[in-house]
């Protein structure tokens, strides 16, 4: 059973510049958001997008108007959808008049289905009220994250997956659980980015994939299908969390250049481990981030005590809606 780990995350950009001491690189957001207008497929979370609902300086403003592009030819591709996929549904039910088939059927279910998921994305689009939802991030999506650059704490959009420089593009396929880094592979997998390129992310719960069956203390039913619940963890009591990251730069001629993170994951606490889950990820003492953020100074053993002296927050958890 693949973890598929989610996290809200902490994105709104000048609180999390206030509270950290750290510099927002707004270039590097307008950046990414132009890419995204101008059709690469590049995934961000609703909340990182509210950052420019009120722009203040010429480089929000641009970066709004990539947003506001976005999302108008999103909406457009939507309603296009939905049109299309009733007139399936009026063809399938025109044939299901005349005699049973199972094209027709299929048609009307899955026509069914896909009108209803565009519906439901055009009603988001116009929802105003943040939810949980918003701020959460999945494997491939970009969220923000503090790293150190040339001796200033900055925060600058990463995908969530880390491709390692030198590894083909096609690793995001073929070793698709990059999102995250076991603490047992630093020194193999990662030993390039492991005492390099550090990173942080602020979150203030994660979600987690368990199987129904381990979820219940118990052995598969014979001929029984493994199920997966996912799980939300909140620490109690609530607060937030510095997820210890690596990261990496990676670029290739006639390629886009990609930064990417994954996120350090250890032995699960126990209440974690009591609901069937093997992996938590490592949040680090407020006291370690700047050392954590610049450790090419920094000796191995005092890496490995950063990692080991970590918060213990208590899990408590429910099964995600």
């Amino acid at each position: 059973m693949g973890m598929c780990y989610s996290a809200r995350v902490k994105q709104n950009l000048k609180h999390l510049s206030r509270r950290y001491s750290a510099e927002v690189d707004w270039a590097a957001f307008e950046e990414l958001y132009r890419r995204r207008a101008e059709g690469e497929d590049i995934k961000a979370s609703r909340d990182l997008q509210r950052n420019f609902q009120n722009p203040e300086t010429d480089i929000e403003r641009r970066t709004t108007d990539y947003i506001t592009r976005y999302l108008k030819v999103k909406k457009a591709e939507w309603e296009n959808e939905i049109f299309v996929q009733r007139r399936r549904l009026a063809a399938a039910e025109e044939s299901l008049a005349k005699r049973e088939t199972k094209k027709a059927r299929d048609d009307l279910r899955i026509g069914t289905k896909k009108v209803q998921t565009f519906l439901d994305r055009l009603a988001d689009l116009r929802r105003g009220e943040p939810n949980n939802e918003d701020a959460r991030i999945f494997p491939m999506m970009y969220a923000p994250v503090l790293v150190a650059l040339d001796g200033r704490t900055v925060i600058r959009p990463m995908r969530y997956t880390c491709r390692l420089a030198g590894k083909p593009a096609e690793y995001d396929k073929r070793f698709p659980g990059t999102y995250n880094a076991r603490r047992d592979s630093l020194d193999d997998y990662w030993r390039e980015v492991y005492g390099r390129h550090h990173a942080v992310m602020i979150v203030s719960g994660f979600y987690e994939n368990v199987p129904l069956h381990l979820y219940e203390h118990r052995e598969l039913a014979p001929d029984e299908k493994e199920k997966n619940l996912v799980l939300e963890f909140d620490p109690k009591p609530a607060r937030d969390m510095l997820v210890a990251c690596l990261w990496d730069h990676w670029c290739r001629k006639d390629q886009p250049e990609l930064y990417s993170f994954a996120a350090i994951t250890d032995e699960p606490t126990p209440e974690v481990s009591a609901t069937g889950h093997q992996r938590t990820i490592i949040t680090i003492q407020e006291e370690y981030l700047s050392d954590w953020l610049t450790p090419d100074h920094l000796s191995k053993e005092r890496l490995d005590q950063i990692l080991s002296d970590k918060e213990f927050p208590y899990y408590i958890h429910q099964i995600a809606a």
